[in-house]
């Protein structure tokens, strides 16, 4: 129950900020969590800077919660998150529009249990104690991976840690499993094994997704910088696909994303190629934002409603997400 509520805690709290919401700060303030992905390329090397035409206060967070709590006190003005806590704010009405559906995960999120720890299949996770970050996209994929195995969370010592807090946690040997992504997941894969991931989470019906949301006022305001970001989004998605193979350990656009993320340049390529990130095109057909979006949140709100980690289910999440900031 200790899980549980805390989740609440953490969701009460970005739904009360959310009713507050009417500073704008005077600088661009940006927020972004750690997966890895072409954007984080263009991060790092000061794109958004050049196609805004503006500075831009970079803040890095340990999961999409953090992101959440800080666009609804106005500090951030566009954020970057994954569908579990999007979904969460979305069903408590927090005003935020995504615009772009950033990376489909796959592999690039998973459930390691740590050698050692006697578990060597789903049941034996029973009284074991399992870390992830609560609200996060790993947190929907370890409550769909036990559904899936008809496990009972509450008789699995579910505990709420960053990733960060996750590889202090497991070099101490405090944890016996974790579900999580990197640079935590390339670093507790040394000394464990993976008994799952999202992409086979998702086959088993719970899919999820990284986005990019901003304040719907500050959308409304200032529509160019949104459409700007995500042009110079899709431009890095873009360089990546179609130079993929170019994008080893010692290549320049790794070395980028090792050095913004703090993940192991070793560890990249094969975490870029664990997940699938839509092109411009995509982002505006029915299976992303023109629709699929929507109803992929609305299902992940009615999943965390079951789980008892929100109270509600809206009829329709379509207002959450918009495809006009995407160019032809």
């Amino acid at each position: 129950m200790k899980t549980l509520n805390l989740a609440k805690s953490l969701l009460a709290a970005v739904g009360i900020a959310a009713l507050s919401i009417n500073a704008q700060a005077a600088e661009l303030t940006i927020g972004y969590i750690n997966g890895i992905d072409p954007i984080k390329r263009a991060i790092a090397d000061g794109e958004y800077e050049k196609g805004i035409g503006e500075k831009i206060d970079w803040r890095k967070f340990d999961a999409g919660p953090a992101v959440l709590a800080a666009m609804a006190s106005g500090d951030v003005q566009i954020g970057n998150l994954g569908s579990s806590p999007l979904a969460a704010a979305a069903s408590r009405n927090m005003p935020l529009v995504a615009f772009i559906v950033s990376a489909q995960i796959r592999s690039s999120e998973a459930l390691v249990v740590r050698n050692g720890s006697g578990i060597t299949k789903p049941e034996d996770l029973i009284g074991k104690t399992v870390a992830v970050p609560f609200v996060s996209t790993s947190h929907y994929s370890l409550l769909g991976a036990l559904k899936h195995w008809n496990l009972d969370p509450r008789k699995v010592n579910i505990v709420n840690l960053t990733p960060a807090q996750i590889t202090a946690a497991w070099s101490r040997g405090d944890i016996d499993a974790a579900f999580t992504w990197s640079p935590a997941l390339g670093e507790i894969r040394k000394t464990g094994k993976i008994l799952t991931d999202a992409s086979e989470v998702s086959n088993w019906g719970a899919p999820t997704f990284e986005v990019w949301v901003a304040r719907k006022d500050f959308a409304e305001k200032n529509p160019k910088v949104v459409a700007d970001f995500a042009r110079v989004s899709l431009a890095a998605i873009a360089d990546y696909s179609a130079h993929k193979k170019d994008w080893t350990v010692a290549s320049e656009p790794v070395k980028s994303i090792a050095r913004l993320t703090g993940a192991n340049a070793a560890d990249i390529p094969e975490l870029l190629d664990g997940s699938y990130f839509p092109s411009a095109a995509e982002q505006k057909t029915s299976q992303f934002l023109a629709g699929g979006t929507a109803l992929e949140i609305g299902k992940t709100a009615e999943f965390l409603k079951e789980q008892g980690k929100v109270e509600k289910v809206l009829p329709d999440y379509s207002a959450f997400v918009s495809d006009r900031f995407i160019g032809e």
